[in-house]
């Protein structure tokens, strides 16, 4: 009897305790479903987001390929990072090779102003507006997104500057492209007004379409600053062979006389000149120059000195006379840290009588058929640096003769300023020396021979300076 009260009494709890563990382990299953279910959303997520990731950095990958133009590579970086954060719209801004500007770069159609726009912007215009609107560094949300050290999202009204709240933005991201340390723009996306903002687990996928994107950006401007520094140096090289023609290709014959002249550049275009100018029927002048600085202004600079003095030099016997009207011709157009120095010489073959005019230039060294040298050494200051009214009161001509064997040698500084591993210069003195050493030589092979010389002595280390020679010798 007691057993069965006691069974009459445990039944309902037991059922009781069986039911409500029923119940908790159906809400357990019921969660741990819900939970699996969520992981497989996740999962499918990070999946989506994985290979939205792989398709942008494969089209940045194809456009390199490809040598797409810079125009489809911005167009690629702005619809991948749309299509990767689900973005409506985005821009992309350019920072200028001055660094202080941003220039917008691409646009997505329909892309909401990131940018002040004036009320005199008519609707029908504002595309155009957008894509001409440059942005200085520092100003506005984009110029001062340039110097966030991450990006931003901006997602109620007051995130956005007062000036662009009524332009149509809902939510956006914005962040700045830096590869190296150096700015190279910033990547905005937005979404419209009413729509999701973005997740805070956007950040990292934007953080890495930023780096990505500034990664090709980079390498894109180091390929095209290649492709330039090859299309220069064909220019200069056709430059350099250009520049070559307006040098004389052969010395003169002069009954009597041998004549060789030589230009070394230090690099492909050269600032030094040297020329041989019919001044009459019975005179030849010879000149050479070196005008200050080298590369692509003293060459154009050259060209103008060849011009002048081909202009002012026939018919005229006074070598100071052409060297004052060539002065004051190239002083107008001469920067003031530009400068000319030039030597020029008249020659009458038949007495051999020499007139020389001097405009701060290396003195030329006479080396006498007894073995003497003579440094000619007439005042003179350089082409350029004066209009004529010091000028014309300092040049004068210098006259001497040449006899049978004498040799008569005018030099840039390229040579006497060639440096050995010391740093020592090969100065004038050794230059006078060889000069006693070879004197008995051809013209030509005095020239050769002394270049040898001075290439020996800086051991075949890079040339620093242009080096031009001239020898006349008379038979």
């Amino acid at each position: 009897m007691v057993w069965k009260m006691i069974s009459s009494t445990i039944e309902p709890a037991v059922i009781l305790l069986l039911t409500s563990l029923l119940a908790v382990l159906g809400a357990v299953v019921f969660r741990s479903r819900q939970h699996v279910g969520q992981l497989k959303q996740s999962s499918a997520e990070i999946h989506q987001e994985e290979r939205r990731v792989f398709d942008f950095l494969h089209g940045l990958g194809a456009a390199f390929s490809e040598g797409v133009p810079s125009s489809e590579l911005h167009r690629l970086i702005v619809e991948g990072a749309m299509a990767t954060l689900k973005a409506d719209d985005g821009a992309l801004y350019l920072a200028d090779r001055s660094g202080k500007n941003l220039l917008p770069s691409f646009l997505s159609k329909g892309c909401p102003p990131l940018v002040a726009v004036p009320s005199g912007v008519a609707p029908e215009s504002l595309e155009s507006f957008l894509r001409l609107q440059a942005v200085p560094v520092g100003s506005g949300l984009l110029g001062e997104a340039s110097s966030w050290g991450e990006p931003r999202f901006l997602r109620r009204r007051g995130d956005f500057p007062e000036a662009l709240r009524s332009q149509g933005l809902g939510y956006a991201v914005i962040g700045p492209l830096v590869y190296r340390q150096k700015l190279l723009g910033v990547l905005a996306l937005t979404r419209k007004p009413g729509g999701d903002p973005f997740s805070d687990t956007k950040i990292e996928l934007f953080k890495a379409v930023a780096e990505q994107s500034a990664f090709a950006l980079f390498n894109r401007a180091i390929h095209l600053a290649a492709g330039e520094k090859l299309a220069m140096d064909h220019d200069l090289q056709v430059a350099g062979e250009i520049q070559k023609i307006l040098l004389p290709a052969d010395a003169p014959e002069i009954a009597g006389y041998e004549v060789g002249g030589l230009n070394l550049p230090a690099r492909t275009l050269s600032g030094d000149y040297f020329d041989y100018i019919a001044v009459d029927a019975d005179h030849v002048g010879i000149a050479i120059a070196d005008v200050s600085g080298k590369g692509v202004p003293a060459a154009l600079i050259m060209a103008m000195c060849r011009s002048a003095l081909r202009s002012q030099a026939p018919g005229n016997l006074s070598p100071a006379a052409v060297l004052k009207a060539v002065n004051r011709q190239l002083y107008p157009d001469m920067k003031e840290d530009m400068f000319i120095s030039m030597a020029y010489v008249i020659l009458e073959p038949a007495t051999g009588s020499v007139l020389m005019a001097r405009a701060g230039h290396d003195a030329p060294f006479l080396h006498r058929a007894n073995g003497s040298v003579e440094c000619l050494n007439p005042k003179g200051m350089a082409v350029g640096i004066d209009d004529g009214g010091v000028f014309d009161r300092i040049c004068a001509d210098h006259s001497f003769g040449l006899e049978s064997g004498d040799l008569l040698l005018l030099y840039t500084d390229g040579i006497t300023e060639a440096l050995d591993s010391e740093g020592e210069e090969f100065g004038t003195e050794r230059l006078c020396g060889e000069l006693r050493d070879l004197a008995g030589e051809g013209a030509g092979e005095i020239l050769h021979r002394l270049a040898r010389s001075v290439r020996a002595f800086a051991e075949n280390r890079p040339q620093h300076d242009d080096i031009t020679l001239i020898a006349l010798r008379k038979l």
